[in-house]
């Protein structure tokens, strides 16, 4: 009894480790015969496990969704990495990834507790400057599963004095980005592409009808929420005129340090910003080709400071043209 029990705890980790499984391999694993591996699946059924199978020369068994979230039987590293992740969850969702954390910790095996905790030891992460707002997981879902399925959502939004409107959208894209999450979707009223933050959504049931897919804003979903997000915490803006070409501009920077529309095959225009001068100057010092700065005043005095401190690091005299 005891042996057949261990085997039906390998049938089901092995099932639960990859999608399909031919018969004959799931017994050559388990050092028994196919009728043992039909035996022991039926046993399975019983225990509420869905096990799907499919007959003929290929025929095989497939472990499917039920009504109930079953146990789930991880290796070692699977384990581990699972521990791992819950302890650096993103933003809004640390409640959760606690409870669950708490519970696989509770029947972790000693020795791989041990490593979790020589990870957490040794460990320091850098503070975030403000926690990120809580999200419920059942808003998340719902929105990805609108996206996934394509269906129209309508949902009240929060703004940012407080007060709620009644938003219809066609949703693309859950975007996570720092400490939050964004929704990027067709805003069906204003005709235009739109970004939510998901903390202040609560949708609508049901949704609405499908619809076709729409060519995504420029630059993919990440990209547009980057571009959003940084853009309306920038203190400082400017647009340069960079000479080269703005495929090469735009291999060079990361989405949210600005956006780069093409002049010609050789030259393009950077639109970007910062929360400090400082900051913007490194921005363009790290495109390693040159530019042209017509503004802001104080970036350009500071640019003319960091060419002087930088000529006499190297003794070398400053030119001016």
């Amino acid at each position: 009894m005891l042996e057949t029990s261990a085997r039906l705890l390998r049938l089901l980790s092995l099932l639960q480790a990859r999608r399909d499984w031919p018969g004959r391999d799931l017994a050559d694993r388990l050092g028994v015969s196919d009728r043992t591996v039909r035996r022991d699946v039926e046993r399975l059924r019983e225990l509420g496990y869905p096990v799907h199978a499919s007959r003929g020369t290929d025929g095989g068994y497939r472990l499917g969704a039920g009504t109930a979230m079953p146990p789930l039987l991880l290796d070692d590293e699977e384990a581990v990495a699972v521990a791992i992740g819950l302890r650096t969850a993103v933003g809004g969702m640390e409640e959760p990834s606690a409870r669950a954390l708490t519970k696989l910790e509770q029947v972790l095996p000693s020795r791989l507790r041990h490593r979790v905790d020589a990870l957490r030891t040794s460990t320091e992460p850098v503070p975030s400057d403000r926690p990120g707002p809580a999200v419920d997981a059942a808003v998340l879902s719902a929105l990805a599963t609108a996206c996934r399925n394509r269906e129209r959502l309508r949902f009240d939004y929060r703004g940012h004095d407080g007060t709620s409107t009644l938003r219809a959208v066609e949703p693309y894209r859950i975007v996570s980005w720092g400490r939050r999450w964004y929704l990027v979707a067709w805003d069906v009223d204003r005709d235009d592409w739109r970004t939510f933050r998901a903390d202040r959504i609560t949708p609508r049931t049901p949704t609405g009808h499908r619809f076709p897919p729409r060519e995504p804003p420029e630059g993919g979903a990440a990209a547009y929420v980057a571009r959003g997000v940084s853009s309306a915490a920038w203190r400082h803006r400017a647009r340069i005129v960079v000479h080269a070409p703005a495929d090469v501009v735009t291999e060079r920077i990361n989405p949210a340090v600005g956006v780069v529309e093409a002049v010609d095959e050789e030259m393009c225009v950077l639109d970007t910003g910062a929360e400090s001068i400082q900051t913007l100057a490194v921005h363009l010092g790290l495109l390693d080709v040159d530019f042209e700065v017509s503004g802001p005043p104080e970036l350009i005095e500071y640019l003319h400071v960091l060419a002087g401190r930088f000529a006499r690091a190297t003794g070398a005299p400053l030119t001016t043209s």
